[in-house]
C-alpha cells in the first residue's frame, strides 16, 4: 500500500494542487460576485434615503417661498396628510415664539444656523426613535417639520428584503445610529462595508452598509464539482500513461524475448553441436578402426570396406552439417556494440520492465540508484539488459518458494577496483553444494521446467564483454550473484 501511495504520489498532489487553486479561483469569484451585489443595492439604498430626504429641503423650500394672506390660514398643516413621514409642521413669524419647542431653545438655535447658511438645519435629533426636527428660517414665516425618519424609508422600491437580507443597513449621526434592516450576522468570514452620507447638507446622516460572508455562503457545490472534474481529468491522464507505460513494457519485453529467443537457440546450437560432435568423433574412431580390423578379415572384405568407408563419410559429413548449422544460427559475438553505459540506469529500466512481476509476487526490491554517483561500464546496451532480466528474474522465482511477507530482493551498484559492480541478492533457499559448480552449465537448471539457458547465456554475455559473472549463497540463507563489467577509462 505504502508503495502504491508513493507511485502514485504525483498525482495526488498535482490533483490537490489544482483543486486548490480550483476553489481559490471559485471562491473569489464568487465573493466578488457577492461583493459586487451589495455594493448595487447599498447605493441603491443610499439613493432611495438620499431623495427622501432631499424631499424635505424641498419641501421647507417651497414653504418658505409661501407668502399667504391674513385669510389664508396655515396650509402647511396638510403635509402629514400628503407625507406620511412628516408628523408635524410649525410655523413661527418673526416676533413670535415656537409653538412647541422642545428642548428649549433648540429651534431657535437651528433657525439662526439655517439663517445663516441659507439652507434648512437640524434642530434635534433622536436616532434611536428615529426622529428628528428639520428647521427653516425665512421671512415672513420660519418652518420647523417633525420627521419620522423610520417611517421615510420606501420600502416598495427598497433593492433588499428587510427580514432576510444579510445585508445590515442603518443610519449614523453623532454617535447615534437607525437601524433599517438588521441584516444576518455571521461568526467569521469576510467583511464587506460601505459608509456614504446622504445627499443632503441639512441632513447628513451617514448610510452604513455592512454584510459579513460567512464561510457557508462559498460554492462548495461548485469546488466539489471542479475537483470531481480535475480527478476525472487526471485520472483518464492517469489511465493513459498506464496505458502508455504498459505498451511501452510490453515492446521491450517482447525485444527483449526475441533477443533472448537468438540468444537461447544460438545457446542451443553450440550446446547441440559440443553433445553431437562427441558421439560422432566416436563413429568416426570405431568405423575407422573396424575398417582395420576388416582389413585382416577373411573373404568379402571388400564390402566391409566399402560399408565401413560410407559410415565414415556419412558421419564426416554429419559432422559438416552439424559445424556449418553453428555456423549459421550461432549468437552473434558480445560487445559488437560495446559503448559507455550508466548501471544504474539499466538497472533501474529492468525494474521498471519487470514492475508487474514484482506486484504479482508482493516483492519490493531495495535499490537506490542515488545511493552514489553514477557507475559508467563499458557494455553492449541489449547483452547487459538481458544479463540484469535474467538476474532479476532468477531471483523473483528463487522468491517462489519463500513465504510472501518473508521475500526481500536487494540490488546494489558500486565499483571494485577498474570494474562495476552490481550485485543481485534474494532470501530464498540458497544454492545447494550440489548445484554450484554446473549452475553455468548450458541445460542445467534447478527449477523444474527450466531449460537451463538464462545464467549459461547471461554468463557467456558477461565474458564477451570482459567481464564476468559468479554466484554464492547469501547469509543467513538466499543467493547472491554478482556481475563485474569494466568501467568506462576517462579520456585524457
Amino acid at each position: 500500500m505504502k508503495q502504491w501511495l508513493r507511485s502514485q504520489g504525483g498525482w495526488w498532489l498535482a490533483w490537490l494542487a489544482l483543486t486548490a487553486v480550483g476553489a481559490v479561483w471559485l471562491a473569489r469569484a464568487e465573493l466578488a460576485q457577492l461583493h459586487q451585489d451589495f455594493e448595487t443595492d447599498a447605493r441603491i439604498a443610499h439613493r432611495l434615503m438620499s431623495q427622501q430626504v432631499v424631499q424635505y429641503d424641498a419641501v421647507l423650500a417651497t414653504l418658505a417661498l409661501l407668502e399667504p394672506g391674513a385669510d389664508a390660514g396655515q396650509p402647511e398643516q396638510r403635509l402629514p396628510s400628503v407625507y406620511a413621514s412628516i408628523l408635524k409642521v410649525q410655523r413661527r413669524a418673526r416676533d413670535e415664539a415656537w409653538p412647541d419647542e422642545k428642548p428649549p431653545g433648540a429651534l431657535v438655535a437651528a433657525e439662526a444656523r439655517s439663517r445663516s447658511q441659507h439652507r434648512a438645519d437640524l434642530a434635534s435629533l433622536n436616532l434611536a426613535q428615529g426622529r428628528y426636527q428639520l428647521v427653516m428660517g425665512a421671512t415672513p414665516f420660519s418652518y420647523a417639520l417633525d420627521i419620522d425618519l423610520a417611517g421615510s424609508v420606501p420600502w416598495r422600491d427598497w433593492p433588499m428584503n428587510p427580514q432576510r437580507s444579510p445585508v445590515r443597513v442603518s443610519l449614523q449621526r453623532d454617535g447615534q445610529q437607525l437601524v433599517l434592516q438588521p441584516g444576518v450576522p455571521a461568526a467569521n468570514g469576510w467583511r464587506f462595508e460601505l459608509r456614504k452620507a446622504l445627499a443632503s447638507p441639512s441632513q447628513p446622516f451617514e448610510l452604513v452598509a455592512e454584510r459579513q460572508v460567512g464561510w457557508g455562503e462559498l460554492p462548495w457545490r461548485s469546488i466539489a464539482g471542479w475537483a470531481v472534474a480535475v480527478a476525472l481529468l487526471l485520472g483518464g491522464l492517469w489511465a493513459a500513461q498506464r496505458q502508455r507505460i504498459a505498451r511501452r513494457r510490453a515492446e521491450e519485453l517482447l525485444r527483449l524475448g526475441q533477443v533472448a529467443r537468438l540468444n537461447a537457440l544460438g545457446e542451443l546450437s553450440a550446446g547441440l553441436a559440443h553433445e553431437l560432435n562427441q558421439p560422432l568423433t566416436a563413429v568416426l574412431a570405431n568405423a575407422q578402426a573396424a575398417r582395420r580390423l576388416l582389413d585382416d578379415d577373411p573373404p568379402d572384405l571388400a564390402t566391409a570396406r566399402d560399408a565401413m568407408g560410407q559410415a565414415v563419410v556419412q558421419a564426416r559429413r554429419a559432422a559438416d552439417v552439424v559445424g556449418r548449422l553453428r555456423r549459421v544460427i550461432e549468437r552473434p559475438e558480445a560487445g559488437g556494440d560495446v559503448k559507455p553505459l550508466v548501471l544504474q540506469e539499466v538497472v533501474r529500466s529492468a525494474m521498471h520492465l519487470l514492475a508487474p512481476e514484482f506486484a504479482q509476487r508482493g516483492v519490493a526490491a531495495q535499490f537506490d540508484a542515488a545511493a552514489q554517483a553514477p557507475v559508467r561500464v563499458q557494455a553492449e546496451a541489449v547483452a547487459l539488459e538481458q544479463i540484469v532480466h535474467n538476474l532479476l528474474m532468477n531471483a523473483l522465482q528463487a522468491l517462489d518458494l519463500v513465504p510472501a511477507a518473508e521475500r526481500r530482493l536487494v540490488v546494489s551498484v558500486g565499483r571494485n577496483g577498474q570494474e562495476g559492480v552490481l550485485t543481485v541478492t534474494d532470501n530464498g533457499r540458497g544454492i545447494s553444494p550440489d548445484a554450484m559448480p554446473r549452475l553455468f552449465e548450458p541445460f542445467f537448471s534447478t527449477r523444474e521446467g527450466g531449460l537451463g539457458l538464462g545464467l549459461s547465456l547471461s554468463e557467456t554475455l558477461a565474458s564477451g564483454m570482459g567481464g564476468s559473472l559468479s554466484a554464492a549463497n547469501a547469509t543467513p540463507r538466499g543467493a547472491r550473484f554478482t556481475l563485474l563489467l569494466p568501467l568506462v577509462v576517462p579520456s585524457t
